[in-house]
């Protein structure tokens, strides 16, 4: 088991971020499955098939249509199954209120989607690291925010 890909998932409701976030995946070291949702209702109804196999993390964007991704957090965090699921929330938005509405709300690390493509990789690797590193441990407030 421990060479099968990590199952990650990124709700996010724009194409071209699902698209750079899928392409600097396939560049790392880190053998991954993607899956991509576009936005917070299909994400949940994907989290809610009986067939699933628990994603290892999933990048969740704040800001989408139908519902935000705030939403999905506290619902996950309420549900048995998806409780104790990484979620990364990875956002455009810096706003402190964003950043402190998620850590309270159960998030594991919040991400700014970097604007440069090898930042990019280099937080996604630190993501996945962060996330094997704190999977049983409560993270605290002055490690959240993840910056490169």
């Amino acid at each position: 088991m421990k060479n099968d890909p990590f199952q990650i998932v990124l709700a996010d409701d724009d194409e071209g971020d699902r698209f750079l976030l899928k392409e600097a995946f396939s560049e790392l070291k880190i053998k991954t499955v993607i899956h991509t949702v576009n936005d917070g209702t299909e994400l949940m109804e994907y989290l809610h098939k009986k067939d699933l196999s628990i994603p290892y993390l999933i990048f969740l964007d704040l800001n989408m249509p139908l519902k935000n991704g705030l939403e999905c957090l506290k619902e996950m965090k309420n549900e048995e199954k998806l409780k104790d699921i990484f979620v990364a929330i990875y956002s455009t938005s810096d706003h402190e209120n964003d950043v402190d509405e998620t850590f309270k709300n159960g998030a594991n690390i919040y991400i700014t989607k970097p604007n440069d493509f090898s930042k990019l990789k280099k937080v996604l690797e630190k993501a996945v690291t962060t996330a094997s590193q704190y999977r049983d441990t409560i993270m605290k407030r002055e490690n959240f925010l993840l910056k490169i």
